[in-house]
């Protein structure tokens, strides 16, 4: 299973290249790609940093795929995700699912990334003209995980909190 936590970019086009040969019998690929904003809250954004538990960040993105390969027939998922100093436009997250059909592969992308955004040990720090601000767990996370049935058994459940060393 295919979890990568990293610093540098990622080409869209290779990952799926590679996920996509790994197996003839995959009828469908969907991802999707996440991206820093110039813009939260109204706010201006001139970099947004991101945080993490080494370890333990590759832990939960490991149960949140594994869970999603429960629910449905899924051939692999590939989950890419990057840390560091990011500028807007620049590529944060990628999550990719392949399956024999779309209803799956769609269902289990969107899976995962819901529980990306609210159980995975990430920390988003804003740069805006006020100064930096940590980012909080929004109320429309939440609600998008809440559709699965879920809680917060997958992963820390920490997406929320600032690390010991913002406090």
């Amino acid at each position: 299973m295919p979890i990568r936590v990293q610093t540098q970019d990622f080409d869209l086009s290779t990952e799926l290249a590679q996920l996509r040969a790994a197996d003839p019998k995959i009828g469908a690929i969907v991802c999707f790609v996440g991206t820093v904003r110039d813009l939260s809250d109204g706010v201006d954004v001139a970099e947004m940093e991101l945080e993490h538990y080494p370890g333990m960040t590759e832990k939960a993105l490991e149960e949140i795929v594994a869970q999603a390969k429960l629910r449905w027939p899924l051939f692999d998922a590939l989950v890419v995700h990057r840390v560091g100093p990011l500028k807007p436009l620049a590529q944060i997250v990628l999550v990719a699912v392949t399956a024999a059909h779309r209803g799956e592969a769609f269902a289990a992308c969107e899976f995962i990334i819901d529980y990306l955004k609210t159980q995975a040990p990430f920390w988003k720090k804003e740069q805006t003209p006020q100064g930096a601000r940590w980012v909080d767990a929004r109320v429309t996370d939440d609600v998008a995980l809440a559709k699965w049935g879920a809680e917060t058994s997958v992963g820390s459940g920490t997406a929320a909190c600032k690390p010991e060393s913002a406090a």
